[in-house]
């Protein structure tokens, strides 16, 4: 099918889909996923950027990581590529280690994916999510309800 005005694309090879779970394991097998603790140690020492990605909803009834830095999920690849217009001052460049924190640890595996096809090859996310660090007892802002 051609556009007005442009030359006619190839279309690409139909795959198979896969479900959701599949998807999952062939994106967390590119990289290694982190623990609460070992998340919070990098953070501390400077090593690595936590990033949360949930929503406002979530983040005003469960709280806040302190010093994690809060981009919604819509809007992550934007600000954090470091060739990006939009992107913020902590996007300093492709070997910055970020550390992609959800509510559970899911939506955050296909963030760190995506993140990966920016070059941020150190991008991570953090297994069970911000309820996975709240259940280690590590530091938690109170939300606004």
């Amino acid at each position: 099918m051609a556009v007005s005005g442009t030359e006619p694309v190839e279309p690409r090879p139909v795959e198979p889909p896969v479900g959701i779970d599949e998807l999952l394991e062939r994106v967390r097998a590119d990289y290694r996923r982190v623990e609460a603790q070992e998340a919070y140690d990098a953070a501390r020492t400077g090593e690595a950027l936590l990033v949360d990605i949930r929503y406002a909803a979530l983040r005003e009834r469960d709280g806040l990581i302190p010093g994690a830095l809060v981009i919604e999920r819509n809007e992550l690849e934007w600000r954090l590529d470091p060739q990006g217009s939009h992107k913020v001052p902590e996007a300093t460049g492709h070997d910055l280690q970020v550390v992609v924190i959800c509510n559970e640890g899911y939506a955050s595996s296909l963030a760190a994916a995506s993140l990966h096809q920016l070059g941020l090859r150190r991008a991570t996310d953090l297994v069970g999510g911000f309820q996975a660090w709240r259940s280690a007892g590590l530091p938690v802002t109170p939300g606004q309800s």
